[in-house]
């Protein structure tokens, strides 16, 4: 098990040659279901939760329940001091139709594994983007539920011109802290599924093979679900993704298609309004990609994206999203 370097180095055409393997337009793409892990769906009602245990995180002094840790119209600010006063809509959303922004984006846009970090992200873009998610131009590649974007597409269909306006502002404003380690190997810890992603198995220490995914997951479970800015994620990728992925960056996928570095800047941290791609999670730009892939995301301003993740095989994916995550932002 190898934890990935990000040095770059000259690109050769033959190691080009060799990273794009793109498989023939005769062969039918079939979306993968491992990007969009689902928990077990539950019947009879749920159980009500602690609201009298006071929780904590590492380097927080603050605490909070688990009623409010579950309440979505609330938010865990355990870190108060790394981002600027949350608009109302970020900070409380608006009952009953609009959840908190900062219940799954945290506080300073972070964001987690299963859904956006909005750190940094234009705002025009974000504005874009909610546009987008309200018209149905902007899908999920799984043709199954999957909650976090059911979640996203019902808030952005609700959202008012001003509380648009407000969030991308927002989040605009903040930078965005790297927390995926990419680790490149051929097993993964055993895990179980969480809320959109996967979770280390409890009381255990074995693995699995991992295969061509990318499998990533909270160094805490703790910290994942107390909502906490501060927890970290390791990515698990197959051997050889990062160097592939540079090489796939660098020099695009062949038949005259740009790289990620032609629109995206050569450091991936984005241009103008184009979106940064660096130190994002490597699980949420697949999903993405597969989105582009299949014209799930289909609008003028995706049309390059549609062409060039539509050469893109899911190996290539896993291997651009493993570099863009191991770039510094």
């Amino acid at each position: 098990m190898l934890c990935c370097a990000t040095w770059a180095a000259p690109v050769s055409a033959q190691q080009h040659a060799r990273a794009s393997h793109t498989p023939s337009p005769s062969v039918r793409f079939v979306v993968p279901d491992w990007p969009f892990p689902r928990s077990a769906s539950t019947t009879g009602p749920a159980l009500p939760k602690d609201s009298i245990t006071p929780r904590h995180v590492p380097h927080s002094l603050r605490s909070y329940t688990d009623a409010y840790l579950g309440d979505m119209y609330s938010v865990a600010d355990w870190h108060p001091a790394s981002h600027p006063a949350m608009p109302a809509i970020v900070s409380r959303g608006r009952k009953p139709a609009v959840y908190a922004c900062a219940y799954c984006h945290l506080p300073d846009g972070q964001g987690r594994p299963e859904n956006a970090t909005l750190a940094g992200l234009p705002m025009a873009y974000v504005e874009e983007q909610l546009a987008d998610l309200k018209s149905g131009a902007r899908q999920t590649a799984t043709a199954r539920p999957y909650a976090p974007f059911e979640y996203m597409q019902k808030i952005a269909s609700s959202l008012t011109p001003a509380e648009v306006r407000d969030v991308a502002e927002y989040f605009s404003k903040l930078g965005l802290h790297r927390r995926p380690r990419i680790v490149e190997s051929t097993k993964v810890p055993a895990m179980v599924i969480g809320s959109g992603l996967y979770l280390h198995a409890p009381h255990t220490t074995a693995t699995e093979p991992l295969g061509h995914r990318v499998i990533e997951m909270p160094v805490s479970t703790e910290q994942h679900e107390r909502h906490d800015s501060d927890a970290r994620y390791v990515a698990y990728v197959p051997p050889g993704s990062v160097a592939r992925g540079r090489i796939l960056a660098t020099l695009g996928p062949g038949k005259g298609l740009k790289g990620c570095t032609g629109c995206h800047g050569p450091d991936l941290r984005g241009v103008g309004v184009i979106p940064p791609l660096a130190g994002r999670s490597p699980s949420y730009i697949v999903r993405q990609l597969l989105a582009f892939k299949t014209g799930k995301r289909a609008t003028a301003a995706s049309a390059p994206m549609n062409q060039i993740a539509g050469a893109l095989s899911i190996d290539d994916m896993i291997a651009a999203a493993a570099y863009a995550g191991s770039r510094a932002p």
